[in-house]
């Protein structure tokens, strides 16, 4: 069965014939066959009616008609005039529109040198064969050949009602759109090529890493040396969410927050002026701030708010004219409960956003999340909620029997769970595992529990972590500040790096050292006080760096890497024995180190004394 995108259940089509092909598609074709119904392709974002990509075979674009032949009133090879609602109405021939379409895409494709012949008789031209069809649901061959109609479209660009039903053959159906295929010269797409080749046919899946956004409409822009896409899972999750109540659960790195992304800009895109708000909420303020630096370049800020947690409760009891809890300890509970009883007494209205997205939901208490859910407008019932256990470093007040029904999210045959690690390298992934152990073994829960989910390596390879055996953190530290500049002077900006501590004052110590050495950095002394943006080393706690990645990440001041996750759970022979408090400590401190560590994408650096 070939990967229908979006799903069928997800998608939206215009006819019942059109539905009948996408199901003879998906059923009819190998499990090496890609399709995409109604998706913008190209820098011109036109929206064919499916899009057929295969290795060897190659890229076809489909039209799907639903007219019956007395609809037809006239035709020729450039233009058909049928009845739209009784009167007539002048089109363009249906194969030619399908031709204009595969040809823009062509274009664009051949653009790339690693996709195009580099010598002989097609030097230029696009190195697999492409094509262009027309699909009549509702006309069969009889009646396309008998009423003229095989004048104006060559027959075998056609396939018609009586050769797409469900007991067709799978290999006379294959056949007929192989048939379509006007140039045939070229060889095999290899996967590198696949990911350049949805990389420039749906600008929607590119995985933007570091720099600024690409222009598809600057013909004299170069194209990048690499081209990051969604995974074919992440995509289809992406293009397949609906409304309703969702919830994904997702290792480190397994693309949660840029599906989130996806999301939202579809949204926000899709909705009108008129349309409420989306919102965006999160834990940590720099991911905030991260996202919304996102959502601000693609020009959607005003339709999509990117909130950290306790900013959004404080706005809304300013916006609506509630008291603010007194400065001081407790301030932060005290802003939650007041924003709670204010809703509970309506005198902050709920349902304020058409849809709401929850990032990092694992570090969010129950009654943060029962809260968050009454902001969703009931007419669009639009909830997304991303989750992974294993990074949830925050002590909330969550029963180990939490579900997500207690707290209103009704997502009972709605969760996804995504297991590949695409952000570290394999090398770094091991010693994340490493530091988790016995953390990590994975627990499986119904559709509307916890799942403890071990993450499986996409088997990236990259350098081996540095492990810099100092006694001390200052010594450590001028260490880190060393490395650093070596993996300036090896290409990486200052901006793609972070050093992670595990407190304030290790913080502070980093980044007097690294500035004394000329190094640029950016200490994220609270909140307001991180820009993504800024070409400077970004130093700040392990907790703060959740949900941001680096590719070059330093962490001084570990402690002794093997079996601190093993340790954590059931303490060795001759260990002094732990308290629950104790215990509880250490893990606490493991899945922080852990999802410190998963923080880095290229290289990553500990700093450790072995005594400790």
């Amino acid at each position: 069965m070939a990967t229908l995108i979006p799903a069928i259940g997800s998608s939206a089509f215009d006819s019942t014939g059109e539905r009948r092909l996408a199901e003879r598609l998906e059923q009819k074709l190998d499990a090496d066959y890609l399709l995409w119904h109604n998706v913008p392709i190209g820098p011109k974002q036109t929206h064919p009616d499916f899009v057929v990509l295969h290795a060897r075979r190659g890229l076809l674009v489909l039209e799907t008609k639903d007219w019956r032949l007395q609809t037809v009133q006239n035709a020729t090879r450039q233009a058909w005039t049928i009845l739209d609602n009784g009167r007539p109405k002048v089109v363009i021939n249906p194969l030619a529109q399908a031709r204009h379409c595969a040809i823009q895409v062509v274009n664009a494709l051949e653009r790339d040198p690693q996709l195009v012949h580099a010598e002989g008789p097609h030097q230029g031209k696009l190195a697999f064969p492409w094509g262009h069809g027309v699909v009549f649901t509702r006309i069969t061959r009889k009646e396309f050949e008998t009423s003229g109609l095989a004048e104006t479209i060559d027959p075998h660009y056609v396939i018609c009602q009586d050769e797409m039903l469900e007991h067709a053959d799978p290999e006379e159906f294959q056949q007929r759109l192989w048939n379509m295929f006007a140039h045939r010269f070229g060889g095999a797409i290899t996967l590198p090529q696949l990911d350049r080749v949805r990389w420039i046919m749906f600008p929607q899946v590119r995985v933007q890493t570091q720099g600024a956004l690409f222009d598809d409409n600057d013909a004299d822009a170069q194209l990048p040396d690499i081209m990051r896409v969604m995974d074919l899972q992440q995509e289809q999750l992406a293009r397949s969410l609906g409304d309703g109540h969702r919830v994904i659960h997702g290792v480190a790195g397994s693309g949660k927050t840029m599906i989130l992304g996806y999301r939202a800009e579809y949204l926000a895109r899709a909705s009108t002026p008129a349309s409420k708000p989306i919102l965006i909420l999160c834990f940590n303020e720099p991911l905030g701030v991260k996202l919304a630096s996102v959502m601000d370049a693609k020009g959607l800020s005003d339709r999509v708010h990117v909130r950290h947690f306790h900013s959004w409760c404080h706005r809304q009891l300013t916006t609506y004219g509630q008291a603010l809890p007194p400065q001081g300890g407790g301030f932060y509970e005290g802003l939650v409960g007041n924003v709670i009883r204010a809703v509970e007494r309506s005198q902050i209205p709920g349902g304020q956003y058409q849809a709401v997205m929850i990032d990092e939901g694992h570090d969010f208490a129950p009654e943060w999340l029962k809260l968050i859910t009454q902001m969703v407008d009931p007419a669009t019932n639009s909830l997304l909620v991303l989750y992974d256990d294993a990074q949830s470093i925050y002590e909330r007040a969550r029963s180990k029997q939490f579900s997500f029904k207690s707290v209103g999210i009704q997502a009972q045959g709605r969760t996804t769970i995504l297991k590949i690690n695409y952000r570290n390298t394999r090398q770094i992934l091991q010693t994340a595992n490493a530091i988790a152990g016995d953390l990590l073994t994975a627990e499986d829960r119904d559709d509307d529990g916890i799942p403890l989910v071990k993450p499986v390596s996409c088997g990236r390879d990259g350098p081996e972590p540095i492990v810099i055996n100092l006694p001390t953190l200052p010594e450590q530290a001028a260490k880190i500040a060393e490395l650093l500049q070596g993996a300036h002077a090896d290409g990486f900006a200052w901006g793609d790096m972070a050093v992670l501590c595990r407190d304030k004052d290790t913080r502070d110590l980093c980044a007097r050292t690294l500035a004394k050495r000329g190094v640029p950095v950016q200490n994220r002394l609270g909140p307001g006080d991180y820009d993504p943006l800024a070409n400077s080393v970004k130093i700040m706690t392990m907790k703060v760096s959740k949900g941001l990645e680096f590719p070059v990440v330093a962490i001084p001041g570990v402690e002794r890497l093997e079996h601190m996750g093993a340790e954590a759970t059931e303490p060795g022979e001759g260990a002094q024995e732990l308290s629950e408090a104790e215990a509880q400590a250490r893990r606490d401190a493991v899945r922080v180190l852990y999802m410190a560590a998963t923080r880095a994408t290229q290289r990553l650096v500990l700093g450790t004394d072995q005594r400790s």
